[in-house]
């Protein structure tokens, strides 16, 4: 837990302070998912679109070099987010395809949501790319019931 100047603690409860604390650990948890979902759902959308989703591909859409692309292909398969196979490229397991319509799905919402606030779409689009990761669901059903008015 972060420790606040004591003029400043002294002003919060205990309380206070705990919520404080746990909204700083969600925000880095969502930083550490936030690069494999973005991943997951780029091969989704490769493997949708081109029929495939290869290393090369992968790195070009984010613009990072294919080192970069295989660690983290690395760790998405240690997290039985991806399969790969030799000359054949990138595959989502049952797992993956789950987080990657998930992170599709928040990404939508929030889109929506910005542009019926009057965010032009480019913007909206771009926003969302970040917004969406960060998140809670509480926040995104209201997103959506805002959405069904």
């Amino acid at each position: 837990m972060t420790k606040l100047p004591a003029a400043a603690e002294s002003r919060l409860s205990s309380t206070e302070i705990e919520t404080h604390a746990e909204a700083f650990q969600k925000s880095r948890e969502d930083r550490r998912t936030e690069l494999m979902e973005d991943y997951v759902e780029l091969i989704a959308d490769l493997i949708e679109h081109a029929g495939e989703a290869r290393q090369t591909d992968i790195a070009q859409r984010l613009g990072v070099t294919q080192p970069t692309v295989a660690k983290m292909l690395k760790r998405l398969a240690e997290e039985n987010l991806i399969t790969q196979r030799p000359y054949r490229g990138v595959f989502l397991t049952e797992e993956g395809q789950r987080l990657a319509a998930a992170t599709r799905r928040r990404h939508e919402i929030v889109e929506a949501v910005l542009c019926r606030l009057g965010v032009d779409p480019d913007t909206a689009r771009n926003d969302a790319e970040g917004i969406e990761h960060h998140v809670s669901q509480r926040t995104l059903e209201a997103f959506e019931r805002f959405l069904r008015t």
